[in-house]
């Protein structure tokens, strides 16, 4: 359902109504509250719905967790409201880990053009340096590198990761003290993976032939390109769950929710990748 007040339940709808109510062999369900639903006025969002949104996530996840269901698409959320109900997560993905008892939920945004992953993910710019450590950096790198086969069939993945700093090497000493080390261990491991490379030579035409996945310091280096590049067929999944999630790699739009100019067209895209990695995992 996501945030009633939001666009969430119009593409939702709207997207199984374009799918004609499956994909593939996955039969489409509607999980949310129909009493909220009813009352919902687009664009005002209420704190008192929170609990119906994280109900229905809930809900999904027990599905999934017993073999009920294949994967979860989750609607978007609204962090800010959420928390003024007194939700302890700073998103989706720290929540699904929680309900999942995943140890590290990894976000990855992911179209046909680019794969990437934010290494921290909603903290201001100014905490960034302090949250970079080398051993998270080889997790998470290990965490995508196991998704990049198992979800998306790539045999031989390859793992480019970003440096912190304009030229990794001339400014600061993180590149050289956390990321350059975390890339040596990984390449120690077997793995195929590159850095710390310059952020901003990274994700045009030609680089970006010579990588599966783009593991990123920060939320905006990832997101930028990404949203660049395919910002109306972009999916967020998250990676290191024992389910299977996506989601529509925009925000709520409160702005135009009950006015019908809400585009399907990356949840669209989100339940169609979520069936094709419920379909590789089971295959």
């Amino acid at each position: 359902m996501g945030e009633p007040a939001g666009i969430g339940p119009e593409i939702a709808a709207a997207a199984i109504d374009a799918l004609g109510g499956r994909v593939g062999g996955h039969p489409l369900e509607f999980i949310g509250d129909a009493k909220v639903l009813e009352r919902r006025v687009p664009g005002r969002p209420d704190p008192a719905n929170a609990g119906a949104v994280t109900g229905a996530i809930e809900r999904a996840v027990r599905a999934c967790m017993a073999g009920e269901a294949a994967a979860v698409v989750t609607a978007p959320i609204n962090k800010a409201v959420l928390m003024q109900a007194g939700f302890g997560f700073p998103g989706h993905t720290e929540f699904l880990g929680h309900l999942t008892a995943a140890p590290r939920p990894v976000m990855m945004l992911a179209s046909d053009r680019l794969r990437v992953v934010p290494l921290t993910v909603h903290m201001p710019i100014a905490d960034v340096p302090r949250a970079i450590t080398t051993a998270a950096i080889v997790e998470t790198a290990e965490i995508t590198l196991a998704a990049l086969k198992k979800d998306f069939g790539i045999a031989g993945p390859r793992l480019a990761i970003a440096g912190l700093n304009p030229h990794p090497g001339e400014f600061g000493d993180e590149d050289g003290r956390l990321i350059a080390p975390a890339v040596a261990e990984l390449v120690a491991k077997g793995h195929a993976v590159r850095g710390p490379l310059p952020a901003d030579t990274l994700f045009h035409d030609e680089a970006r032939k010579a990588y599966d996945a783009a593991l990123c310091m920060y939320h905006d280096q990832a997101l930028i390109p990404i949203k660049t590049l395919s910002f109306w067929d972009g999916v967020n999944v998250t990676l290191g769950l024992p389910i299977v999630r996506t989601s529509p790699d925009h925000g709520t739009a409160f702005d135009i929710a009950g006015t019908g100019k809400a585009d399907p067209r990356s949840m669209i895209a989100a339940i169609r990748m979520a069936a094709e990695i419920a379909d590789a995992r089971a295959g």
